[in-house]
């Protein structure tokens, strides 16, 4: 286990340095004027531009900009924010808003999980009954609607029949956090469901459920204690990810209900020609998704010892 995560460290950091190495290439290859504001374009000599992208080393040679900028991350070294707020630190702009973003995410989960995961078990306790039907529209419903038209629905119903505030708000943060969280969980909860009720049936199917009736198990403890466990061994590899990835905000819900999160924060920089917040959060985002991946597969050995992560008959 040592051995696996000490490898599997290595190649996240390799994985990092190289998304955060390309977006900087990338980033530098945009005309240097997006640098600027429209009114210092119009103000700015020549002069003063070019002086300004020598303070700030946009006119060093891209290898000693790229050189500079390994020397920062290895000290840990963001930078500060220009455009989005103006002299503050990249960890102060980004932290601020990743706290709204992880409440909500963290909250969105968990109901997803145990809203999504309850619904797929009741789903395959009455198969292609009443209950399995209505689950089953749900799932359909959600995937195959825009997000934005799920979105307005709730929206509509939640502020109209039972009055909870539109746009969300610091002043009145619980109310106002409501309706964000039900549109985050719509989608998660709709995946979740289906999955459990498709490994569910599917393992209800399996030669040694036949076994457990002969024994004279009950169907609850067969339920549970087999085929609930069995069918949640390729699900769990996948929660960790969605969990971390859904605390990272929501581009179009934060939108919506106008949630100062970080979903809107990177298409914001980007725009704006803020290098610094850029480069920072898209290696976040990295280190999100290799951070689920990795969970997802030690939660896998957790649920089923069978499964191990290293050695010549390891299954990953």
């Amino acid at each position: 286990m040592l051995k696996y995560t000490v490898k599997r460290l290595a190649q996240s950091l390799v994985t990092i340095l190289l998304i955060a190495t390309i977006v900087f290439l990338l980033m530098r290859c945009l005309p240097t004027d997006y640098y600027f504001t429209e009114e210092q374009l119009m103000k700015f000599t020549e002069e003063q531009k070019y002086a300004a992208l020598e303070a700030a080393g946009l006119t060093d040679p891209i290898g000693t900009q790229l050189l500079n900028f390994y020397n920062d991350l290895l000290h840990l070294d963001f930078g500060t924010s220009r455009r989005i707020q103006n002299g503050a630190s990249v960890v102060k702009v980004i932290g601020k808003k990743f706290g709204v973003s992880m409440r909500l995410g963290l909250i969105s989960a968990g109901i997803s999980l145990l809203v999504g995961i309850m619904l797929g078990i009741l789903q395959t306790a009455f198969k292609d009954k009443v209950f399995d039907w209505i689950g089953t529209a749900y799932t359909v419903f959600v995937n195959a609607v825009p997000s934005l038209v799920s979105y307005s629905l709730v929206l509509v119903f939640g502020s109209k029949y039972l009055g909870f505030p539109t746009l969300y708000s610091t002043r009145n943060v619980g109310p106002s956090s409501v309706l964000p969280i039900v549109c985050l969980s719509l989608a998660s909860i709709a995946g979740y469901a289906l999955w459990t009720r498709r490994y569910m049936v599917d393992e209800l199917t399996r030669d040694y459920i036949k076994l457990a009736r002969v024994k004279g198990l009950s169907s609850s403890e067969i339920m549970f204690k087999h085929v609930l466990r069995n069918a949640m061994v390729p699900m769990v590899q996948y929660i960790p990810q969605s969990i971390l990835l859904t605390v990272g905000g929501s581009l179009l819900m934060e939108r919506f209900f106008s949630v100062p999160g970080m979903g809107p924060l990177l298409t914001d920089a980007i725009q704006r020609y803020d290098l610094n917040v850029v480069q920072t959060l898209v290696i976040l985002y990295a280190a999100l998704g290799i951070v689920g991946v990795f969970l997802g597969d030690v939660l896998m050995m957790l649920v089923d010892p069978r499964i191990t992560l290293t050695g010549k008959e390891a299954a990953r």
